[in-house]
């Protein structure tokens, strides 16, 4: 009995699969150092990320791989904002600030592998 068929992408699926992978690479890359003290990577990955899913994201209308570009961009989205609405944590006492900041960068990074976890499977993200 195989629990993993074989799905075969065509020539778009497989340039969106691509994409994605990219976009889940950056992202990942950013929220693993965001988790770990000492390995700050550059915002700019980010942002370089949440561009291309924003620009692509048209191309993956009607397909299963839609809901994975808004998933990113969603993701970025509640983070920067939740990192933004803590910020004064950080100006009043620190302790609280980084536990904060801690939550939402474990947070995150959950979103990305359980995003990158069903992009490899071929599965659409929850709407």
């Amino acid at each position: 009995m195989n629990l993993n068929p074989i799905v075969r992408l065509d020539e778009r699926e497989s340039s969106l699969k691509l994409i994605g992978h990219i976009s889940y690479l950056l992202h990942l890359i950013v929220a693993v150092g965001a988790v770990m003290p000492g390995a700050q990577a550059s915002v700019a990955l980010l942002i370089v990320a949440f561009v291309v899913d924003l620009v692509k994201r048209d191309d993956a209308v009607g397909t299963w791989q839609q809901s994975h570009f808004s998933w990113r961009i969603r993701s970025v989205l509640w983070a920067a904002g939740l990192y933004l609405l803590t910020a004064p944590l950080w100006l009043l006492l620190l302790v609280p600030g980084w536990i904060a900041w801690g939550v939402i960068s474990i947070w995150f990074l959950y979103r990305v592998v359980r995003g990158w976890m069903k992009l490899n499977a071929n599965e659409a993200m929850p709407g």
